[in-house]
């Protein structure tokens, strides 16, 4: 009997000590999970909703991103990253010439396959024309051509094309009201969006409202 006694103590311990770990210790939700699919579409914002054309002063943008344009490109230090942006499910186009001074005649454009692409400068402009940071067309990459190996942010990007970008908002879409959710290479990302870096090959997505119905996590090129 008191044999009996002992072993159903023991089994009683180790039920107590199993449930104490499970409750200290919670499943963790994969960071690579694409958000909820009953996550409500975000509402059209008063202000500041998507799409969001190219800027009319793309050089004064620039600096005040802390960029300093140059009259032609640098390719010394050239890199590539990609950017997503969905509302409720949409890919939203990142424009083309964001970082341009497309008026500039020295800019060449192109419409091949009717998609606009600005860049070419093969003689430099008569000022400063582009920007270290700038999107050739509507692909969503960004390009970060410099004389020095600085990498660009998501913040200057986006302070070049005139789009708001914090920690609760993205142009006009807002938290709490709006899900916004942010994933680099398909991971989220919870930190502040304005000092993602711009690496080769990195991926960003934004998420807005409705997810779409995968994340990417690879650049497309």
């Amino acid at each position: 009997m008191p044999i009996l006694r002992i072993r159903v103590a023991a089994v009683v311990a180790a039920v107590a000590l199993l449930a104490g770990s499970c409750s200290s210790h919670p499943t963790k939700v994969s960071s690579t999970s694409p958000p909820p699919s009953s996550v409500p579409p975000a509402a059209t914002p008063t202000d500041g909703a998507a799409p969001w054309s190219a800027p009319p002063d793309p050089m004064g943008l620039a600096v005040k991103a802390g960029l300093r344009p140059e009259p032609a490109e640098e390719l010394q230090y050239h890199v590539h990253s990609h950017l997503d942006v969905y509302v409720n499910g949409t890919n939203e186009t990142v424009p083309a010439g964001i970082g341009i001074d497309i008026t500039n005649p020295g800019v060449h454009h192109s419409n091949a396959g009717g998609s606009d692409s600005y860049g070419g400068i093969t003689v430099p402009c008569d000022k400063p024309c582009i920007s270290p940071l700038h999107t050739h067309d509507t692909s969503g990459i960004l390009h970060t051509e410099s004389p020095t190996p600085t990498p660009n942010t998501l913040g200057e990007f986006f302070t070049e094309w005139g789009v708001r970008l914090d920690a609760n908002c993205v142009g006009g879409y807002c938290k709490p009201a709006t899900s916004v959710l942010i994933y680099v290479d398909g991971k989220r990302f919870s930190g502040d969006p304005t000092q993602i870096g711009l690496f080769n090959r990195r991926e960003i997505a934004i998420v807005i409202g409705t997810p779409p119905s995968t994340i990417p996590s690879t650049v497309p090129f």
